[in-house]
């Protein structure tokens, strides 16, 4: 089953890095969905360090962005570029993965219908704010789940397949 959050949301931009955050933010949706804690009803303690590091790395690399200057591209700007797909959610038995998943696929889908997916490059302040505000709320999230979990569901659990494993060699 596949119910997801979010809407239509743009298929191509004209920033590059727009393009590179999506993608950054569908790498975390997929880390999500395939944990070792999607099938279970708590957050695994690496599960955790794993999203905390993801979390840090994409503020840093977010705020990388934002410092840059804003580049000059008489040439090449506007240009339309695709953006990679979106990986096909599905619903995980572990409810606070499947938040963190939908924050995420919210943040990305703000941020590839946003007025800066229409800049060559870097971010309007306040996508950026927006941006910066969804990794909070992840982070907060993070913080319930450390005091909420284990949860014991008996009767409820299990209520979906496995999301099965990660991705093997190519």
């Amino acid at each position: 089953m596949t119910a997801v959050v979010g809407g239509a949301a743009a298929t191509t931009t004209f920033n590059i890095d727009v393009s590179s955050i999506v993608r950054r933010w569908n790498r975390i949706v997929v880390e999500l969905m395939k944990s070792q804690s999607s099938p279970v009803s708590q957050m695994m303690p690496f599960d955790i360090t794993r999203l905390i590091s993801y979390l840090a790395a994409m503020t840093d690399y977010q705020a990388f962005i934002v410092a840059q200057p804003l580049l000059d591209c008489p040439e090449t700007g506007p240009t339309e570029m695709p953006l990679p797909p979106d990986p096909v959610i599905q619903e995980t038995e572990n409810e606070s993965a499947y938040d963190a998943i939908q924050l995420c696929i919210i943040a990305r889908d703000e941020l590839k219908n946003s007025q800066s997916a229409r800049l060559p490059t870097n971010m309007i302040k306040f996508d950026y704010i927006r941006q910066s505000s969804y990794l909070a709320k992840l982070t907060n999230l993070i913080t319930y789940i450390e005091k909420a979990e284990p949860l014991d569901l008996p009767e409820s659990s299990p209520a979906m397949a496995s999301t099965g494993a990660g991705h093997l060699g190519v």
